[in-house]
């Protein structure tokens, strides 16, 4: 951990939509979240699987993320699971974005939530399906690698 990041690191990570996607670019997101959410998601009980962000009214709000409720909170006090949630990205990134979606079969993951300080961020993946023989493919690349490190430190003992 570096000098400025002052919290706890990455909290979430959704591995599977680098698996199901290939992404192309990557932009940081700051995520508006009430009291008790901040402190799920501190607590490590988001969960992103399935999730995506969409721009409605040059705002962009992630959807289906689940943030656990927090126990320690009330029944009154505590939100819904899987509220959409706004995301905070400046005017002209989320222009860009807007124009990116817009061609053929992209679309807007978040592919992990982090703390940056004291605040929450969401790195969001602009991000292309990926075709079932690309999946393989990608299967077969890493599982060479492995094979490869595997020799090479067999050798190393030797």
């Amino acid at each position: 951990m570096s000098s400025k990041d002052t919290g706890p690191g990455v909290v979430a990570d959704n591995r599977k939509a680098r698996h199901d996607y290939l992404i192309e670019e990557t932009y940081e997101a700051g995520i508006v979240l009430t009291g008790s959410e901040i402190k799920s998601v501190r607590a490590g009980r988001i969960n992103l699987r399935g999730s995506f962000a969409r721009i409605f009214n040059d705002e962009i709000f992630l959807y289906d993320s689940h943030i656990s409720p927090y126990e320690q909170s009330g029944t009154y006090f505590n939100h819904v699971p899987t509220r959409p949630r706004k995301l905070l990205l400046h005017r002209r990134e989320i222009s860009r974005l807007d124009g990116l979606i817009r061609q053929k079969g992209l679309t807007i993951v978040p592919l992990k939530v982090y703390f940056k300080g004291r605040r929450a961020k969401v790195e969001l993946g602009v991000a292309r399906g990926k075709k079932n023989y690309d999946k393989r493919e990608d299967i077969a690349k890493r599982d060479a690698e492995r094979d490869i490190e595997r020799v090479m430190k067999s050798r190393d003992r030797d």
